[in-house]
């Protein structure tokens, strides 16, 4: 099982720009993860199925699992992905991928 106290918050990672930021998220993960691995990505959306299948729809490996939580108000849907990743790199392409939606926080 995970270590969640390593558990890496993208809003903690500084950088000047997209690519300062993702070398430096890469650096904490291979600091903090084993590779290959299931990686636990974090999402808050507005509660609207077309972005929520849209995140869901980026993550295909077989393994794959989601669990969704609504926020107190029913505004917001929180989306836990859990999937199997073979590289730092990976982890980052799943959160540029899911960068593109609109309105998606990324934890």
């Amino acid at each position: 099982m995970k270590d969640f106290n390593n558990q890496i918050r993208l809003n903690d990672i500084s950088g000047d720009g997209d690519a300062d930021f993702y070398k430096s998220f890469k650096e904490k993960l291979l600091s903090v993860e084993r590779f290959p691995t299931h990686y636990t990505f974090k999402f808050i959306v507005k509660t609207d199925t077309e972005k929520v299948n849209r995140v869901k729809s980026i993550f295909t490996h077989a393994s794959t699992k989601f669990s969704e939580k609504n926020s107190s108000g029913g505004k917001y849907l929180s989306i836990t992905v859990e999937s199997y990743v073979q590289t730092a790199d990976e982890v980052i392409d799943y959160y540029k991928k899911v960068a593109e939606i609109p309105e998606v926080m990324m934890l």
